[in-house]
């Protein structure tokens, strides 16, 4: 794992300021990239070539004036270049550097990074609700967030189902042996959001049935148009069901969890129906957030990270009930494994499966 530095000190207080007003311009420019990834502005630029404000309006269906003034705050911030700063505003050319299209425009890249400024804006949707559920101690649902985080979600997660979750399971050698053995194995992608995890199991495993469950009734119709578009119907079933109800439709060879077990109201239930739905021999593979073994301020930039979202999102999001575990987003091995154990579970191991921001483990009874 890439060693990331600690929050920098601020023990003074021009050193807070300094940090702070940094954070303020770093904020607007991620709200920028998202307004210019859903308006389609790098995508065009991309595929159409360098273009003035007005041409960029043009093949966007945008106002002019509006795309000018976001085309020069892009050139002022460096994600975009101008052949000449110094010609009228109207006559300057505005490229995307070839570097910057992996990031911004090639939606299976795995440096592809546009979807996570729909997630940073798109987590402030519901924000009085988020105010009342710190003064009362309730939960925000997560359809709160709105449709717009749940295709951000499933866009930032794509590049690495569609390049990675082939070596991931093939790295585990009971799993791989189940999943390309015969008869065909069953898998069961528990919080499967918009089914890009379940699509790139069954492109990796072309023998496997799926089945695709999900709460949220949004992410389940992504879900099913997804797994038509990718002419797979015939072996990946999307399924609105609770991961905390007593069955999960098994059995299964292997059930996923996809950085979602974090966000479960009620985890060892999930779990325990998980376990429940297993074959003999089968397996439940998670991957959740790699953050530290143990609370260790300051933290750095993946603590961080996930620290904030769970201020804004995760945690709300499994407050809902009375009983709710109230994981937040930051899940460390020795919580996983307390749900495990409660769960039934006789082992869990922390695979050795290298990863910047996830964590995998495999759970067997």
């Amino acid at each position: 794992m890439t060693e990331l530095a600690g929050a920098p000190a601020t023990h003074t207080t021009d050193a807070l300021m300094e940090r702070l007003f940094a954070a303020v311009i770093d904020t607007l420019e991620i709200a920028s990239i998202h307004l210019g990834a859903r308006l389609g502005f790098y995508r065009a630029l991309a595929d159409g070539g360098e273009a003035t404000a007005d041409e960029l309006a043009t093949r966007t269906g945008c106002a002019g004036r509006y795309v000018r003034e976001w085309l020069e705050q892009q050139a002022v911030a460096g994600l975009l270049t101008v052949d000449d700063p110094d010609a009228e505003p109207s006559a300057r050319r505005y490229h995307l550097p070839a570097a910057h299209r992996p990031v911004l425009v090639d939606e299976d890249d795995l440096n592809y990074f546009a979807p996570w400024a729909g997630i940073a804006v798109d987590t402030l949707y519901p924000f009085e609700q988020l105010l009342d559920a710190y003064r009362t101690g309730a939960g925000v649902p997560f359809e709160a967030y709105g449709p717009d985080l749940v295709d951000a979600i499933g866009a930032a997660n794509r590049p690495q189902f569609v390049n990675l979750i082939g070596d991931w399971l093939g790295s585990i050698p009971e799993v791989r042996a189940r999943l390309r053995g015969t008869p065909p194995a069953r898998v069961g992608d528990v919080a499967c959001g918009t089914a890009q995890s379940s699509i790139a199991i069954a492109q990796a495993f072309p023998q496997v049935t799926i089945d695709a469950l999900d709460i949220d009734t949004t992410s389940i119709e992504r879900a099913r148009a997804n797994i038509h578009a990718a002419r797979l119907d015939g072996r990946i079933r999307a399924v609105l069901h609770d991961a905390g109800g007593p069955d999960l439709g098994g059995p299964f060879d292997v059930v996923t969890i996809f950085e979602a077990l974090h966000d479960m109201n009620h985890p060892v239930e999930a779990l325990r129906a998980a376990r429940a739905s297993l074959a003999p021999g089968g397996s439940v593979v998670i991957a959740d957030e790699r953050v530290a073994d143990r609370f260790s301020p300051p933290g750095d930039e993946i603590e961080r990270a996930n620290y904030g979202f769970s201020v804004v999102h995760c945690l709300a999001v499994g407050m809902l009930d009375k009983d709710s575990a109230g994981t937040g987003t930051v899940l460390r091995p020795d919580t996983v494994r307390a749900y495990a154990t409660s769960a039934g579970f006789a082992r869990m191991d922390v695979l050795p499966i290298g990863h910047d921001f996830w964590r995998f483990y495999r759970l067997t009874s």
